[in-house]
Formats: structure tokens, sequence, C-alpha cells
């Protein structure tokens, strides 16, 4: 519900800890001050995105789908467009550990995440937000090349990664990965995804990339110039 959840006694609860959180140390605790002013810059941001929340149930989910992940997107695109200050979102797709009837369950998924982003970047084009914001899917693991013995495939090491938004440019990065010239029954992988996470970080979000992932990774050309 983007707010803090403290059972029955919510409301005095909550007032206690923000009135905690509005004091200054008086110990010159740099550490606690710290915690102190996290505490009310989250509740400043839980207010303002309860108050979209709000406004984005009433206006109902009209352009897209009715899916799970659509309407998170949907939720997502409202607190950009009202912005709010935060630069990162997320949200997950469950369902891709496709161990059995895998040729069922996959084009389902794809499809819904295909409409799901198609429907978030036409929302954010027509607000006017779209040059502003970039799409990166992950997965956690990939899957192996050979079918098991329950129409699936078992977890794998290579995945893929894709990258939406107006900055991007267009087409594969890389390698097409070989069926046949295989690691151990994985697909061997062309593109470390450090260097993903480290362009992105440096040429989209300009912050450098080295402190956060321990060493330098080569920058991809993932961005259209300008």
């Amino acid at each position: 519900q983007l707010r803090l959840g403290t059972g029955p006694s919510a409301e005095s609860k909550r007032k206690l800890i923000e009135r905690l959180a509005e004091e200054r140390s008086k110990s010159s605790n740099g550490l606690l001050d710290l915690v102190r002013s996290s505490a009310l810059e989250t509740y400043k941001s839980s207010q303002q995105m309860q108050r979209v929340a709000k406004e984005f149930q009433a206006k109902g989910s009209a352009g897209y789908p009715q899916t799970g992940l659509a309407n998170r997107l949907r939720l997502m695109a409202r607190l950009i467009d009202a912005g709010v200050p935060e630069r990162v979102y997320y949200t997950s797709l469950e369902g891709f550990d496709t161990h059995a009837a895998q040729a069922k369950t996959q084009p389902n998924l794809l499809q819904e995440l295909s409409d799901a982003v198609l429907a978030f970047q036409k929302d954010l084009k027509q607000h006017g937000q779209h040059k502003r914001v970039l799409v990166m899917t992950f997965s956690e693991f990939g899957r192996r090349v050979r079918e098991n013995g329950s129409d699936g495939t078992d977890h794998g090491a290579a995945s893929q990664m894709f990258l939406v938004g107006d900055a991007v440019k267009s087409g594969p990065i890389g390698k097409h990965p070989s069926l046949t010239d295989l690691l151990n029954g994985d697909l061997r992988f062309h593109t470390d995804f450090r260097s993903v996470y480290a362009t992105i970080l440096n040429n989209w979000l300009h912050v450098e990339p080295e402190p956060i992932l321990g060493r330098k990774f080569p920058v991809l050309p993932l961005f259209a110039k300008t």
C-alpha cells in the first residue's frame, strides 16, 4: 500500500515514528542523523506515491492489457509523470523457470512482456516522458539447450537482456549464439552482463561505474548517437 504497515494502531505509530525521524540528534551522531533524514525522506516519498497511486486507481487501466506486469508498469509511468524523484524502478515477471511444458508456457510469458512494455512506451510518449526512460530486462538464469524429460529445459548459464527506449541503438549486440558450439550443454555467452551495467551507468545515469562494479568493464554501443 506504499505506506508503513504497523497493524491496528497504524496512525499513532506512524506519527510517533515520523516525529522521531524529524528530530535532530543532540549528540552530533552523523550516522543517526543520516538514518533520521533518510526515514523522513522515505515518508515524504511514501505520501507522494500514495497520492499518485490513488489517482492511478481512479483513472483505471485504459490502454494497458489486464495483466499484472502491465498494471505495475502503468503505475511506474504515473510515478514518473508525477515527478517522483526516484531514478530506478524495478519489477518482475514470474514463470520463466520452465522445467516442464515450456512450449505452452513460454509464448504466453513473452506475449505478456511484449504487450506490457509496448503499452508502457506508448504511455510514456503520450505524456512526453519517452526520451527520459530506459527499460532494461534481465534474468537471474538462462535455459539449457537440450530438452529434458518433461518437455522443458533446465537452468542454463547464458541468457539475454533487452533494452527499450528512444535512446537505444536498435538491433542485436554481439554474435548470434550457436546451438552446437556449447559449453557443458550451455550456450557460450559473448557479452559480460557487467559491461551492459557499466554502459548504462556511464552513458545513461552518468554515474562512475568502477566503484559500483569493482573494476572497469568495456562500454558497449548500446545507445544511438545524438
